[in-house]
């Protein structure tokens, strides 16, 4: 049997809660220093008593909250190899080597389908890896102790794969680069579960974290902004493109947000999953029928191979 709720199962827990005993899990004294962080993380994502208390009940940290963790140790580990070989980590997409390569979307390379994908592990400097890695980790790996590696890795690479196809479609002729489309999914998904459930998300100074997280996003977003339309480092190729942050928000504010809004049930009973993955599969299939015929009909004028 699955370990997903179904939706009468869930509505049977909510009847024969009212049985039970009221007190708030936040209520609860003498809890160690593990029983305090589940509590924290509960209260943290998920908007309702019932759904924090079957967390803090069920939650038994097998498996960790691995692919966050990861994933950034991997891009960490990339950009401190990339780095070393290029003799710079700051802006490092100045350099004239860095996008040779391979990981890097290229316009020019589009047909090389894993960089769709790989583009992740590259970040145009400690800069831009700096607060990428602080929100995966701060917003990712809570959401991943409560959702699962698979909900959440499903989210985070829908972001990544809708940002590069989001730039070969409306900014054409830019190189992508940077997690920030899996990373905007993610925030965005949470900033909007807590909006959406305002009255029962019980995260303490949760109108002072949403200003925190938006800013800094909005930083990010309008350094990207500035670097793509600062004059490049090597003509005729621009910087990388920022529309890969939008691709990640559309994510989060779809199929993010039936996920985040669904714990512990079958996605699979949720109409407005089915709808959201219906318009990201035709997404999809548009975006790869323009790389394929777009470029060559509008006799678009790229910049040539790295």
């Amino acid at each position: 049997m699955s370990s997903k709720r179904s939706n009468s199962f869930r509505q049977a827990i909510l009847q024969g809660n009212r049985r039970l005993c009221s007190k708030a899990l936040l209520e609860e004294k003498g809890l160690n220093l593990s029983q305090r962080l589940i509590r924290h993380v509960a209260y943290e994502t998920l908007p309702r008593e019932i759904d924090r208390k079957w967390y803090y009940d069920s939650y038994t940290c097998c498996p960790p909250p691995w692919f966050m963790i990861t994933v950034t140790l991997l891009e960490v580990a990339f950009f401190l190899y990339n780095g070393v070989s290029l003799d710079q980590f700051v802006l490092q997409v100045t350099h004239p080597s860095y996008l040779k390569n391979t990981l890097v979307y290229h316009p020019q390379l589009r047909e090389q389908a894993w960089r769709y994908l790989t583009y992740i592990f590259m970040h145009a400097g400690i800069e831009h890896l700096g607060l990428n890695v602080v929100l995966q980790l701060l917003v990712g790996v809570p959401l991943e102790m409560v959702h699962g590696a698979t909900r959440i890795g499903l989210v985070y690479v829908a972001g990544v794969v809708a940002g590069s196809l989001a730039v070969s479609v409306a900014d054409m002729t830019a190189p992508v680069v940077g997690s920030s489309g899996g990373v905007y999914a993610l925030v965005s998904a949470h900033l909007a579960n807590i909006v959406m459930n305002w009255s029962g998300m019980k995260c303490q100074f949760k109108m002072l974290r949403m200003a925190v997280a938006l800013i800094c996003m909005s930083l990010e977003f309008g350094r990207a902004v500035w670097l793509r339309f600062h004059p490049s480092a090597y003509p005729p190729c621009p910087h990388p493109s920022f529309v890969a942050h939008l691709g990640g928000v559309a994510v989060g504010i779809t199929l993010g947000v039936v996920v985040l809004r669904n714990y512990e049930q079958r996605l699979q009973d949720q109409s407005l999953w089915w709808i959201f993955v219906a318009m990201y599969t035709v997404f999809v299939l548009f975006a790869v029928f323009w790389n394929v015929f777009a470029y060559t009909l509008l006799d678009l004028k790229l910049p040539p191979p790295p």
